[in-house]
């Protein structure tokens, strides 16, 4: 009799194991599954924010050769006219193309000129040698945008090939070494304008207020275009032109743009100053294509470097996927027929 109730006791034991043992693995089970789905859930989004990434640079692509056809479309348009002038009251240069999209995305577009600005790599030529025109040009405009932390000089020894600074108010290896962290000067030319931030002296504030009117073009010689040329790129023309002479400068070229660079030198506001139109043109060579695609509730930035030669061919230059709020220019919505 106690044998039976000892064997019944060890089964109810037996049974008790086993069943926290069913349990312990059921939780197990659980445990494993939820990781996996935790897992799962984490790769699905991966890939549907890099499928969405894709998405959008591909249509930001389809932005930038939608505004390399319109610039074919000018350059015809221009030659048609045996005009070859480029102007800010151009359709390209007007505003900024909105292209609506399936699923309620849309396409930004915006078009801006860069050749009415200083293009940084005229300062040095290929051999080493500064152009004094130029060098004079931006020393003007680094002092009518109150800039006061960096000298003409630090730009030229961050583009020139050797190790000596041209004066005093020059930068090399030597002062760059000691920052932290320390880098070189760049000796050769610049590829960006972003390079700027990394020039002796620059602040922030001098970055954002000299950006807007200069370039960092890979071909030199090409000259301002004085119809897209700002008021501060106008001042630096000469240094006794003033603000009030620039913003009149703007406003006749409002009425009408001009269609030589006699014309232009010709205006009372240079009268008597001896101005020559070295270093001046009437056409504009690089472009910056501005896209912003806003799709699947996601936004992707593209800002293309567009080149446009003498025969009206387009080839991009650079493409960069880290600049945003670029898109400054009042919206037209291209239709869809």
């Amino acid at each position: 009799m106690a044998k039976r109730l000892f064997n019944g006791r060890h089964g109810e034991r037996q049974s008790g194991v086993a069943l926290i043992m069913v349990l312990l693995a059921m939780a197990l089970v659980v445990m494993l599954a939820t990781g996996m789905t935790q897992q799962q859930s984490v790769r699905v989004f991966r890939a549907s924010h890099y499928l969405a990434q894709q998405q959008g640079h591909s249509v930001a692509l389809g932005a930038e050769a939608f505004a390399r056809q319109i610039l074919v479309r000018d350059f015809e348009e221009d030659k048609e006219d045996n005009l070859m002038v480029d102007s800010l009251d151009e359709f390209w240069a007007k505003n900024a193309a909105i292209l609506p999209l399936d699923d309620n995305g849309v396409a930004e577009v915006q078009i801006d000129d860069l050749g009415g600005r200083i293009n940084l790599n005229d300062l040095v030529s290929a051999n080493g040698q500064v152009d004094p025109m130029v060098r004079d040009r931006i020393a003007r405009l680094l002092q009518v945008l109150d800039i006061t932390t960096v000298n003409v000089d630090a730009l030229v020894d961050w583009i020139d090939p050797d190790d000596q600074t041209v004066s005093a108010y020059g930068a090399e290896d030597g002062q760059y070494l000691s920052a932290d962290p320390a880098y070189r000067a760049g000796n050769q030319p610049f590829v960006d304008v972003s390079e700027l931030r990394m020039i002796d002296g620059m602040t922030e504030e001098a970055y954002r207020a000299l950006r807007p009117h200069v370039a960092a073009l890979p071909v030199t010689g090409l000259g301002i275009n004085v119809n897209t040329a700002t008021a501060p790129v106008l001042r630096s023309l000469h240094e006794e032109l003033t603000q009030a002479q620039a913003d009149a400068i703007l406003e006749r070229r409002l009425e009408e743009r001009f269609e030589n660079v006699q014309d232009f030198l010709a205006i009372d506001e240079f009268a008597g100053r001896g101005m020559k139109p070295t270093g001046l043109g009437l056409q504009t060579r690089f472009f910056e294509v501005v896209s912003r695609i806003t799709y699947d509730n996601r936004v992707a930035n593209l800002v293309s470097t567009v080149y446009r030669s003498p025969e009206g061919e387009m080839q991009t230059v650079s493409r960069d996927t880290g600049q945003k709020n670029r898109i400054t220019k009042e919206p037209f919505t291209v239709s869809e027929q």
